[in-house]
This record gives C-alpha cells, sequence and structure tokens, in this order.
C-alpha cells in the first residue's frame, strides 16, 4: 500500500500538468469546433456548420493533400535513413561516437534555425545545394519559386532529421540476437538474407513504433517549414499543410472555431493513416504482435 502511495505521488506533477496542458486545452479546442468563435465576442454555438464548411473549403482539401504527400515521402525517406545509418554506424570503430554524435545534431537543432539554414542551402542563385549540381553540369531548380519543387524541397529538408530514429534503430539492431545471426552465418545465408530473415523480424518493434510516432509527428511539426522556407504556404498554396491553414485560419482570419474544426479533421486523418499502417503491419506480419 505505501509504495502504491509513492508511485502515485511520483506521478502525481505528470498527470497534473498533462490534465492542464493537454487534456483540458483538448477538450476545450473540441467544444469550440461547434460554435463561432473571433476571440471579440462570446461564442455562438453553431453546432455543425463548421464542418459542413470543410466539405467546400478547396483550401482546406489542398491542405490535407500537401500533408498527405509530405507524409508519404518524409516519413519513409526518414525511416530509411535512420535504419540506414545505423546499420552503417553499428560496430565499434575510431571516431564511433563523433559520428554517432554527428547523425544525431540535426535533431537538438531549434526548428527556426534549422529553416534559416535550409532557406540559405536552396537559394536558387548563391545556394550551395544549386551550386553543387552545377558542378555536375545540372541546372539546378528555383526550388522555392516551382510548385513541385516547392513541397519536394520541405520534404528534403525534412528528411535530414534522423537523430531520434537513429537511436531508435542502433538500440534495436544491438539487440538483435547474436546466436541468430551465427546460426544463419553458419547455414551460409547471403547478407541480405540475414537482413530479411533474422534482423529485420528482430527490429519490427521498434521500427513499428517509430513509424507510428513519426507519422503523428510529421502531421503537426511542419508548421515552421511551411512559415520559413515556404513563406506562409506557398508559392500557390504549394507548401500549405494543415497545421500552416490552421493557424492562418485562427489568427490572421479570427475563425477559432473553424480552425477548431479543422483540427479535429486533421486527428481524424491521422487516426485513418495510422490504421491504415497498422493494417499493412498485420497483413505482412513484421512483428507487430511481439509489439503490443
Amino acid at each position: 500500500m505505501r509504495d502504491r502511495v509513492q508511485f502515485g505521488l511520483m506521478l502525481a506533477p505528470y498527470l497534473a500538468g498533462l490534465a492542464v496542458l493537454v487534456l483540458l486545452p483538448a477538450l476545450a479546442g473540441f467544444g469550440l469546433a461547434f460554435t463561432e468563435y473571433d476571440a471579440l465576442q462570446p461564442p455562438q454555438f453553431a453546432g455543425l456548420a463548421n464542418f459542413r464548411d470543410l466539405i467546400d473549403d478547396e483550401v482546406f482539401h489542398i491542405a490535407v493533400a500537401n500533408s498527405l504527400f509530405y507524409i508519404g515521402l518524409a516519413v519513409p525517406l526518414r525511416l530509411a535513413g535512420a535504419l540506414l545509418t545505423a546499420r552503417l554506424l553499428l560496430r565499434p570503430k575510431r571516431g564511433i561516437h563523433f559520428y554517432r554524435a554527428t547523425v544525431y545534431l540535426p535533431t537538438v537543432i531549434p526548428d527556426m534555425a534549422w529553416a534559416l539554414i535550409w532557406l540559405w542551402i536552396l537559394n536558387p542563385i548563391y545556394g550551395p545545394l544549386n551550386q553543387s549540381l552545377a558542378l555536375l553540369g545540372i541546372d539546378g531548380p528555383s526550388w522555392l519559386v516551382d510548385h513541385t519543387t516547392a513541397r519536394l524541397a520541405i520534404v528534403l529538408m525534412m528528411s535530414w532529421q534522423i537523430g531520434e530514429g537513429f537511436v531508435v534503430c542502433l538500440a534495436s539492431l544491438q539487440n538483435v540476437p547474436r546466436d541468430l545471426l551465427d546460426q544463419a552465418a553458419v547455414d551460409g545465408s547471403s547478407a541480405w538474407r540475414v537482413f530479411w530473415t533474422v534482423t529485420l523480424p528482430s527490429i519490427a518493434p521498434g521500427l513499428l513504433l517509430l513509424l507510428f510516432r513519426d507519422t503523428i509527428f510529421s502531421f503537426q511539426a511542419n508548421f515552421v517549414p511551411a512559415l520559413i522556407v515556404g513563406r506562409g504556404g506557398g508559392p500557390d498554396y504549394a507548401t500549405t499543410f494543415l497545421p500552416m491553414y490552421i493557424y492562418t485560419t485562427a489568427f490572421d482570419y479570427l475563425r477559432f472555431g473553424y480552425a477548431a474544426a479543422m483540427t479535429c479533421a486533421m486527428y481524424v486523418v491521422t487516426g485513418v493513416v495510422l490504421w491504415l499502417q497498422y493494417r499493412v503491419a498485420i497483413h505482412w506480419r513484421l512483428g507487430f504482435d511481439d509489439a503490443v
């Protein structure tokens, strides 16, 4: 009994912070989605009007499509990059700690600083990316001017932040049972077959957890790149993701109720994507049962 009380006291500050900073604002935002509210007058109940307006909002549809495009490219690239880098830096060697810290470094750079760095990298005139392409005889595009390349630029920018995924993949690879690897080597299995039949099933729980986490993170954490690199979601709404559109709707047009409805819709879209990933994981049997 005493241990339970001590455990409850230890959790109390965290639970209080969770309730005050997360649960209550979430409930207030959900309630606000059913009102018309401009922060100047008291909220007026509007029923499902905000949700009906989403059906005819073309910019909202563009924001959803942009978000899905971003997630469909950035999440697999980050996951593959984290796994490949962890595999390359798995074995102890001279300077290995420096290399691992270098991989993790972009993750701890503030989002604003990271966006400004890439704003310079993507400059079509003096940016190092286009200058490097020019050395190869390739005429680099105007990354942030063209509709297609602007979205790809955001994906490229965020694909380098693999630090947290790298740590998870590295820990998972280090915990692969050594006896299974030795047995596969004795049987004469190729490196690819060992990875596919031994390593991948062993690290699948960590990869799936990382996939789900990165999907949720990607839906919500692309505001700064769209604001700084995309200059507010341009050009022509190419980098207008859901967080960017929710922000402009709430604070530029003072439609807080409608922005809250879009936030609820974003959570629904996120849930649908996670459910599809769950079904794919079950279908391919990549150790999902062991993960849960």
